[in-house]
Parts: structure tokens; sequence; C-alpha cells
């Protein structure tokens, strides 16, 4: 049995979206063909970005195209697990994408 592109699983075992912690305003790249159809996936690595950067400074999460506004599926899933962060749309990328600043408190 061969396994569909449907049947990936986005456990603990995917790289994760940054390896340190920002001590600056950074962009975190939400935007490669994973997570195209994954908008759980997207959730979840946004969180990651978030709790990846420190207090004061900002991180612009650059959502893929294919999910849609990220007001659709990004901002209450957001605010539901921190309740402390206000997500900002920004723009629409050349590229399709879509990007979101979020103020880290």
């Amino acid at each position: 049995m061969t396994a569909s592109t449907d049947d990936h699983d986005h456990d603990e075992t995917a790289e994760p979206i940054t390896d340190r912690v920002h001590d600056n305003s950074w962009s975190a790249n939400l935007e490669t063909p994973k997570y195209a159809g994954a908008p759980e996936l997207a959730v979840r690595d946004a969180l990651a970005a978030i709790d990846h950067t420190t207090a004061g400074n900002h991180v612009n999460l650059v959502t893929h195209g294919d999910l849609g506004h990220p007001e659709e599926f990004l901002y209450d899933a957001l605010r539901e697990e921190r309740g402390d962060v206000d997500p900002e749309y920004v723009e629409r990328c050349g590229c399709g994408g879509h990007v979101t600043r979020v103020d880290v408190p």
C-alpha cells in the first residue's frame, strides 16, 4: 500500500519553524508547499513562532495563499491559545501568500 499525500502526519518529527528564540522582529515562512492544505499545521507553527519571539518584538507570519485569508483560519486560533496577541493583517504577497503581524507583549 502506498501513502497518498493526504496520509502524511504532522507530528513532532516535522522540522520546526525556528530553532532559536528571536530577540528581534522576524518573519516565519508558513507558505512552503507543506502548508498548502494544512491550516492546523500553519496554526501550530505560527504559535511556535510567537513562542520563539521575545517580548517587545513582532513576528510576521507569512501563510500560504491556498489557505485563504488568515482571518479565516488563523486569527481566532491564535487568540484562543494566546489571549494577549492581536493579529494584524499586513498585505498579500506577490506570490499569493498573506502576511500577518503579531506583536509579542
